[in-house]
């Protein structure tokens, strides 16, 4: 392309002065993380807007912060580039101080993105292949403008890998705490708050045995906690009985007010679901914020960065990218001195996310309000026009830091020079990875700006996106058959059957059974035993086979059955032949139906030789697929260079050889055409008046001369030819190595398909069949 983009690259802009060399970002440093900093006007937000398509294009998903609300944007691309696709977003304010329409409005702008864009080497073409790359969607956490995510569903407990990593632990537990604590204005320290120790302990407690912390258990937990003893002194002593009270009020105020209420509704706050689309699309994910107060603000920040991390620990270590966590305004959730609840976990990733191939980017209009010290760990930094001294220090300052952290030598004079002179849209970068700092002009971004969007615009955007009611499962079992027409007396059940009962006034008869089971398949290393619950529902007449109907229930199916029935209940009839006979045979009979009817559906990508763990949802496996390609092709791609470059080697050596023969034969062409002019001048003197003798022979030898002279002549021309010959070699080879980049890069996507493992029938084990008399 005219920008001369590649697999793994991203494309920047141009070095400066003008006319300037492609940026071309090599993906993978973004590993070790990226700072931008700039003030309002230098150009940060497109720059920023631009890495992130640049992301997308490159298939790496993205999580993007935003406390401004100015990413939303990315989502206006528009391929036509016609004024019709920007009328409805330009700012009909500002069309009336230019004392233009909004039609004239939107037409100017769409000619200067157009000429922008053609100015940059991008066309409509690549607007297209952003948009075709993956989605963009806008999640609206405690408002229903964007897709509601739901942050309480965060309170669940975190994946069992990570109960054996204390420090991990701990962190998960004081993040969560910390970050509801501040929803309800308690600042509290984690190792001196009353509070933050109650709470804490109550986490522990519930996320040790697996389960989830509501909000409303934990109101309980705090009135009538279920541990008498905190450390060394008694329950009372350390948090009286009237201070808990204040503090459950506090959590009882926060669950009861109708504005937390959209709090609990929405998508789950599920990394793999946010990063990648159920078809395995990377998307980017713009968390906006813009709306909530700060309290509210932290408590999400807090909650997704702990969700990042936990599922960060899950994956296998690459040196590929794999997602990028972007936050446009890191003012507040990194300051130099104090230690809100998001430092922590901000710190963590910029230490430990490079081992598993996810980069941080954190933007800042504000350097002094950061911690620089902290930002030592980032291997990029990107730089526009800042605004005071203080501000340049403050970044000098971090440069250094990140310089020695990377043990580079740092020239802090050309760096400070070096960013006096900037000007708007041109940034320094200073990457670890590249021998000197590059001064550049961003491109220009393929989203139109529009600046923050309102409410009304992000609900405009995300409405065709706003998920309805849940789709239908793939496959449904055989419908149960209609219910039987109730009777007074109660059946009796053969003898050897336990008999269970729901609290209702009707009841039907069902089977239902509990079985111990084993999947393993040795081609793809999946051993898994799963408690499967069965309910069958029993029909009337004949028995026929009695598991016939029979579905896989929640085990919660069993909770409210109790031993005996609901005074004055009504029952229907059992089938007949449902004797003691039949009952003993009704365990081999489930464990049939097991092996026939319940296999475990795993997703297969034969391609990459990979197998979903029995766990695993689709948009993760997806995810795992989609990193294991990139890791393929990153491999494929470093071979091909690897292949080429030998080659590439020994041309420019030729070259290097071929360049030196030109400048030795034209020195020697030089030298004779000036001894052939000193030799015929010599004649011609002697011929005037030197006599004639020895005249003819002088003549001649001038004359041999300026034969060699046209021959040296002549070992220039071929030399020449030679640097040419050699120099079409070198861009064959360059346009053939780029061909086979294109190739890697035109693959397919691997597929995925269902695949179906049965049980082992010999580990099969029914470990309970019961009657159950169920609500009709």
């Amino acid at each position: 392309s005219m920008i001369g983009e590649s697999l793994g690259t991203f494309y920047l802009g141009t070095t400066v002065p003008a006319p300037g060399e492609p940026v071309l970002y090599d993906s993978r440093d973004l590993t070790t993380h990226a700072v931008c900093v700039g003030m309002t006007g230098s150009g940060k937000t497109g720059l920023c807007l631009s890495l992130l398509e640049e992301a997308l294009l490159d298939g790496v998903p993205v999580i993007a912060i935003d406390p401004k609300g100015d990413l939303g944007n990315l989502m206006l691309t528009f391929p036509a580039l016609a004024p019709a696709d920007f009328a409805p977003w330009v700012d009909p304010a500002q069309a009336a101080r230019d004392g233009v329409s909004v039609a004239q409005l939107a037409a100017t702008t769409a000619e200067r993105w157009r000429a922008g864009l053609a100015a940059s080497g991008q066309g409509p073409d690549r607007i297209a292949r952003l948009r075709a790359a993956g989605e963009v969607v806008i999640y609206t956490p405690g408002s229903d403008a964007g897709v509601p995510i739901s942050a309480l569903k965060s309170f669940r407990a975190p994946p069992a890998t990570l109960a054996g990593d204390a420090e991990s632990w701990r962190d998960r537990i004081e993040g969560a705490v910390s970050a509801l604590l501040g929803m309800i204005g308690v600042a509290a320290d984690p190792l001196r708050s009353r509070e933050h120790v109650l709470l804490s302990q109550l986490f522990e407690r519930d996320w040790r045995a697996g389960n989830d912390v509501e909000l409303a258990t934990l109101v309980h937990g705090v009135m009538k906690p279920p541990f008498a003893q905190v450390g060394v002194f008694d329950l009372e002593t350390f948090f009286p009985s009237a201070d808990r009270t204040q503090l459950a009020l506090a959590l009882n105020t926060l669950l009861a007010s109708p504005s937390f209420a959209a709090w609990t509704q929405g998508v789950p706050l599920d990394i793999p679901s946010l990063l990648f689309t159920t078809a395995g699309k990377p998307r980017i994910a713009v968390l906006s914020i813009a709306h909530l107060g700060d309290a509210e603000r932290m408590f999400f920040v807090t909650l997704l960065l702990n969700e990042v991390i936990a599922w960060m620990r899950t994956l296998a270590g690459t040196s590929s990218l794999r997602a990028l966590v972007f936050m446009d305004e890191v003012t507040g959730y990194l300051p130099p001195t104090a230690m809100p609840p998001s430092k922590k976990p901000m710190l963590t990733l910029l230490k430990q996310a490079r081992a598993f191939g996810v980069g941080l980017v954190l933007a800042t209009q504000n350097p002094v309000d950061v911690d620089y010290k902290a930002l030592a760990n980032a291997g990029t930094w990107f730089l526009g026009r800042l605004q005071t001294e203080r501000d340049k220090a403050r970044v000098l300052e971090g440069l250094e830091g990140a310089s020695a952290a990377a043990g580079k030598a740092f020239d802090r004079a050309a760096m400070e020079s070096t960013l006096a002179g900037l000007a708007t849209r041109t940034f320094v970068m200073n990457n670890v990875h590249d021998d000197h700092p590059i001064v550049f002009q961003a491109r220009f971004a393929m989203s139109y700006l529009a600046g923050p969007l309102t409410r009304a615009q992000i609900h405009t955007l995300m409405a065709p996106l706003t998920p309805g009611p849940s789709s239908p499962a793939a496959t449904r079992p055989t419908a149960p058959p209609p219910p039987l027409e109730p009777r007074g007396v109660r059946p009796v059940a053969p003898g050897g059957i336990e008999e269970l009962f729901a609290d209702a006034p009707a009841l039907g008869p069902a089977l239902l059974g509990v079985v111990k089971v084993h999947y393993a398949q040795a081609t793809s290393q999946l051993d898994a035993w799963r408690d499967l619950t069965v309910v069958a529902p029993l029909e009337a007449g004949a028995l026929g086979d009695p598991w016939a109907h029979a579905q896989l229930a929640d085990a919660r199916r069993l909770v409210g059955l109790g031993p005996q029935p609901a005074a004055g209940a009504t029952f229907s009839a059992l089938p007949a032949g449902f004797d003691a006979k039949a009952v003993a045979k009704l365990k081999d009979g489930l464990a049939a139906w097991i092996f026939r009817a319940a296999p475990l559906e795993v997703a297969v990508a034969k391609q990459l030789g990979l197998t979903s763990a029995p766990d695993e949802s689709e948009p993760a496996f997806r995810a795992r697929c989609a990193i294991k390609a990139r890791e393929g092709r990153d491999a494929a791609v470093d071979k091909l260079r690897a292949k080429y470059q030998p080659k590439l080697d020994a041309l420019a050596a030729k070259e290097r050889t071929a360049d030196a023969r030109v400048d030795r034969e034209q020195a020697q062409a030089t030298s004779a055409t000036a001894s052939s002019a000193i030799s015929i001048g010599a004649s011609m003197l002697g011929a005037l008046f030197g006599g004639r003798r020895g005249t003819a022979s002088k003549v001649a030898s001038a004359a041999r001369s300026i034969g060699r002279t046209a021959g040296q002549r002549g070992d220039v021309t071929r030399a020449r030819d030679a640097v040419d010959q050699l120099a079409l070699q070198h861009a064959d080879l360059e346009a053939a190595l780029a061909t086979e980049i294109a190739q890697l890069r035109a693959a397919p996507e691997p597929d995925v398909a269902t695949a179906k493992v049965v049980a082992k029938k010999a580990d099969t084990v029914v470990t309970r069949v019961a009657l159950v008399w169920l609500p009709l």
